[in-house]
């Protein structure tokens, strides 16, 4: 076969596995006859310069799944080399990479040290759903590689999951286990959203009570914010410092970039909550106000400020100290402006600023940010709400009410990163009916994600190369455990990987059957991983949350 299209069957009985998520851009068998290659404890690992965190990673991933030693070695074929070449990058990209298994040893050539590991990734998926164990589960002595040649690059440079950890706070063990199954997946950004009205989640040294107080609330609405029901147990919690500084270090070992976002101006009431003065004090007690512990849009927004300017300038400085992302998301999006409208401040502000209406007085807010920002040698990333009332010049766009966002933002010179909510929203319920567990929005089906396209058709060329990928988005209202989150995210973020990484066809066009099937052995790697995904025939009985009140929306969601 010259392609990845239908070229591949599922893994024999010696274990191999050659059904592949996300597809390679390229997958060959050597000819003349589908061989294997042998892995024993005298296989041995050749790094070369620019791939011993790679190296390392086998090691604890592949060696400890296989028991096999996998020990330095450059003296004979049974040996896995690693390279750094030049001339995979010519041809594909720094991401890019070449896996060759012809019987004269296993090469894992990348365009730099990030090609490297993703080959890595796909040559464990070649191994079998038991490499993905964390210890051998039968004895054996021997593994078998397919003899094959694949190559790959990713489509897009932004390959994104955004982490609600705001309304339910997930521990630094559950982040660290999502970035390794980001890293599965060849995803390359988790977005952390860190603030909002239900919860500041970010040790900030100069400023104490925004987690003395504001990352914790005396209880949670349990289900949609409808729902009569209450969780009382008080919720909280967050990351020090150095939890911070452990998630950005082990992520940059998986190379995945930490997007930080700190919510401004609205979804901010943990903060005032903490800090009243931030708010609108001349229009609300903001002393009166706690920490939120409901859903939906909230009216108390930051006071546009002087003293809230500095506040967050300082909250910054220390954001930018933990996370060396070049990207800092600042939120900007759903910030009710009925406040500032009744607030003497906020007027006297807009008159001073010379800002015709509330609008302008949000985009004051985010241009101020954008240019301390870019002072910093950072970029703005807002969503697409930052649009409204002048974009900032510096932004980037992501696009979640729709697609017509990240199309104006393009349009406009600037770069876009695509999460439309109508495609790539996976809190949205998987299935029609009353199993799925606290249904919200449309039905968002794996076909339905899967068919997902990134760039608008409606795009030039010129206007396309801003859109630096997509993400895909999992808001924690109604998911309040790992395994509530496990369930809302697989196995469609396996399918976002794929729209992300290959290059696919036009959506109508793309082989369902064919993901389809690839993904019986992807399911036995979830297993392996121990991922609470949804089964494809519906949810198992203990992922069903019956009586809790969702909010289902009928019917195909709108195009916009």
């Amino acid at each position: 076969m010259s392609d990845f299209d239908g070229g591949f069957g599922a893994g024999c009985d010696s274990g191999i596995d050659t059904d592949l998520i996300p597809a390679p851009r390229e997958f060959f068998w050597i000819p003349p006859t589908r061989g294997l290659e042998v892995l024993d404890e005298e296989t041995a690992l050749d790094a070369g310069p620019g791939t011993g965190s790679v190296a390392h990673w086998l090691r604890a991933t592949v060696g400890a799944a296989t028991g096999l030693p996998l020990p330095d070695g450059d003296q004979n074929d049974n040996r896995i080399v690693l390279r750094v070449s030049p001339d995979v990058e010519r041809e594909l990209g720094p991401e890019g990479y070449r896996i060759v298994v012809d019987g004269y040893g296993i090469r894992l050539d990348g365009g730099s040290t990030a090609g490297v590991f993703w080959a890595a990734q796909t040559f464990r998926q070649l191994l079998g759903a038991d490499a993905f164990r964390r210890a051998p589960v039968r004895p054996r002595a021997r593994w078998h590689v397919p003899m094959v040649v694949i190559q790959d690059a990713p489509r897009f440079r932004w390959r994104g999951f955004l982490l609600d950890v705001a309304r339910h706070f997930l521990p630094k063990d559950g982040v660290l286990r999502y970035l390794d199954l980001l890293a599965a997946h060849k995803l390359n950004v988790l977005h952390l959203h860190l603030t909002d009205d239900q919860g500041w989640r970010l040790e900030i040294e100069r400023y104490p009570k925004l987690t003395e107080v504001g990352a914790w609330r005396a209880r949670s609405k349990h289900g949609h914010r409808a729902s009569p029901l209450w969780d009382e147990r008080p919720h909280g919690g967050y990351y020090t410092h150095d939890d911070i500084r452990e998630i950005v270090a082990y992520a940059a070992r998986l190379h995945i970039t930490v997007v930080p976002e700190i919510d401004i101006p609205g979804h901010s009431q943990a903060a005032i909550a903490a800090y009243p003065d931030l708010g609108n004090t001349d229009v609300v007690d903001t002393t009166a106000l706690t920490v939120w512990d409901t859903w939906g849009v909230n009216p108390n927004v930051l006071a546009p400020t002087d003293t809230t300017l500095a506040f967050y300038e300082n909250v910054l400085t220390e954001v930018l100290d933990l996370f060396p992302s070049p990207f800092v998301h600042i939120g900007g999006d759903e910030c009710p402006k009925d406040q500032w409208k009744a607030s003497r401040a906020a007027q006297d502000r807009m008159a001073a600023e010379g800002l015709a209406d509330e609008e302008e007085l949000q985009s004051w807010f985010i241009r101020h940010f954008d240019r301390w920002l870019a002072e910093r040698g950072r970029r703005l990333v807002g969503w697409d709400e930052i649009l409204e009332g002048g974009l900032a010049p510096g932004a980037t766009v992501s696009s979640w009410r729709g697609r017509a966002g990240g199309i104006a933002a393009a349009r406009a010179g600037h770069d876009v990163v695509m999460c439309p909510e109508q495609h790539v929203y996976l809190d949205h319920r998987q299935a029609a009916g009353d199993d799925e567990p606290v249904p919200i929005g449309y039905v968002r089906t794996l076909e339905d994600v899967y068919r997902f396209e990134p760039v608008p058709a409606e795009l030039t060329d010129a206007e396309a190369a801003r859109v630096l990928g997509a993400q895909a988005n999992l808001w924690t209202e109604v998911t309040e455990t790992q395994q509530r989150v496990d369930y809302q995210a697989f196995p469609r973020l396996a399918a976002f990987a794929e729209t992300v990484w290959s290059t696919l066809p036009a959506p109508g066009a793309r082989d369902y059957a064919d993901f389809e099937r690839r993904m019986a052995a992807h399911y036995r790697r979830l297993d392996a991983l121990g991922v609470d995904y949804r089964p494809p025939g519906g949810p198992r009985p203990w992922q069903r949350r019956p009586g809790v009140l969702g909010r289902p929306i009928e019917g195909a969601p709108p195009i916009v």
